[in-house]
């Protein structure tokens, strides 16, 4: 019999309490642990535990994105860790299917809005010309062809914690993983992934500012450290059930 893979599922709430709940009780029942990493001073944490009340909570320390799901990474204890938002715009109905190729060869899955099945419903003229941007210096820095860089769909191992590395503080965490990942030469895999509208609220992103961070981030990444031999790969239309030889 094929043990179950333990899988800690993160997700880190500015003041979410209009969202919380139908984040919650989407969760797949094969998810081990979720783990609400809480900075909000609305009624996100009273509306997340009436919903689920096996929840963790980790209290943020210090402001940003990059600050709580750093604590949400250490407070997990599942084989993999998955991370996704509160507002409702990312499916965990998808979960399944990063967890389906960590388990078959990679050690690292990232979801992408555009490749063949994804997609967003979400996004705004300005954050794609930017995404566009900061995704043809990262792949022009790093050579690889990768897809999609600021999208906070993530999920890897983790026994890689370490290797990450990771130190910032804000929405730039998605790209420094990406980087910390290919430096340590992970295999990377982009899975197709269906951006959802907001639920209810304003995103706390600011495109400009955090871009500009993503941007340095990419950039100082490069500068530190070389990356090694891995592997990165896009698998387009793949259905949870195939997984894609290597490159």
């Amino acid at each position: 019999m094929v043990e179950k893979t333990a899988v800690s599922l993160v997700i880190p709430a500015r003041n979410e309490a209009r969202n919380i709940a139908w984040v919650l009780d989407q969760i797949p029942d094969s998810i081990t642990e979720v783990i609400l990493v809480d900075g909000s001073t609305d009624a996100t944490l009273i509306t997340a535990r009436s919903s689920r009340p096996d929840i963790k909570v980790v209290p943020q320390q210090g402001l940003g994105k990059g600050c709580a799901l750093r604590a949400g990474f250490l407070a997990a204890t599942g084989d993999v860790i998955v991370m996704m938002d509160a507002d409702g715009s990312m499916s965990p109905q998808e979960i399944s299917h990063y967890v389906h190729f960590l388990e078959n060869g990679y050690d690292f899955v990232k979801g992408s809005r555009f490749i063949g099945g994804g997609g967003s419903l979400d996004i705004t003229r300005i954050r794609r010309w930017g995404n566009r941007f900061l995704l043809t210096v990262f792949n022009a820095i790093y050579h690889t062809r990768l897809t999609d860089l600021c999208y906070g769909y993530c999920a890897f191992h983790r026994r890689y914690l370490e290797h990450l590395n990771l130190c910032a503080t804000g929405f730039e965490i998605e790209a420094e993983m990406t980087v910390r990942a290919m430096q340590a030469g992970l295999r990377i895999a982009e899975v197709p992934s269906l951006e959802l509208p907001r639920r209810a609220g304003q995103s706390n992103l600011r495109a400009i500012h955090d871009g500009t961070r993503v941007l340095r981030t990419v950039v100082r990444g490069h500068r530190m450290g070389s990356v090694r031999a891995g592997a990165a790969e896009s698998v387009p239309n793949t259905p949870p059930g195939v997984a894609m030889g290597s490159s």
